[in-house]
């Protein structure tokens, strides 16, 4: 069964992307349009001490009425964050995320963050997992 770890070897942009809890909240909304993702990881120096997603911003600022030009992203950041390990096994994660309704898990190897992934990620590692095992199975009823 895959890990974390393998997961993150295959993905293709490696960079995680991070902000301070005292950024507004339009500053990371601008920095997940530049960077075309949905959530970034809210950092005190080397300390993961939440998480701050699109999810958010439409619940806690749209339909909320407040402003985005003022509101700091530690107040409308996940701080009970959810984190897994490299060692940890893909259906873990699957299970987890499925369980708790998330869509991220920051990665962390010895308390320091060192990815970052997302239910597309583990989807499309099952995707491409089976994809291989249709096609091993057509060679074998085909006698290849």
């Amino acid at each position: 069964m895959k890990t974390v770890a393998d997961i993150l070897r295959t993905k293709i942009n490696h960079q995680i992307h991070t902000i301070w809890p005292t950024a507004t909240v339009l500053e990371a909304l601008n920095l997940m349009a530049d960077k075309g993702i949905g959530a970034l990881v809210v950092v005190e120096g080397d300390n993961v001490v939440g998480i701050v997603s699109e999810r958010d911003y439409a619940r806690k600022i749209a339909l909320m009425e407040r402003s985005s030009y003022t509101t700091e992203v530690s107040e409308i950041m996940t701080s009970n964050v959810i984190t897994v390990t490299p060692a940890q096994k893909i259906r873990y994660c699957m299970e987890l995320m499925t369980e708790k309704h998330l869509r991220h898990l920051p990665v962390l190897n010895d308390g320091k963050l060192t990815g970052l992934i997302s239910i597309g990620d583990l989807v499309k590692d099952i995707i491409t997992d089976q994809e291989s095992m249709i096609r091993q199975l057509e060679q074998y009823i085909r006698g290849e």
